[in-house]
């Protein structure tokens, strides 16, 4: 059984930002992104203690193929992704998210 999910704000506008590099490009590059992101999802929505424990509770569910980590806790029975991150940034931004 799959946990639900939700995203903080920060991290749907890095969703949407990683979207919209990809496809600008190649057209569909940006579909091939999300199609990855959104495995990453499903299987931490499936299982959420996978995820590498990073800081406090928060977990890291690197995206494959793609310079991303989905950043995400365990709250209450479901999932919170507080940020879609992409990798050669200053880690210093998600750290400060709750």
């Amino acid at each position: 059984m799959s946990l639900p999910v939700d995203f903080r704000p920060e991290a749907r506008g890095e969703l949407r930002d990683g979207y919209d590099w990809y496809e600008g490009r190649r057209a569909g590059a940006g579909a091939r992104f999300m199609a990855a992101v959104q495995a990453a999802i499903d299987h931490v929505a499936a299982f959420p203690q996978s995820g590498r424990v990073m800081l406090d509770d928060i977990r890291r569910k690197l995206v494959l193929k793609y310079p991303y980590a989905i950043f995400y806790r365990e709250e209450a029975g479901r999932i919170i992704i507080t940020s879609v991150f992409h990798t050669s940034r200053d880690p210093a931004i998600w750290q400060g998210r709750r």
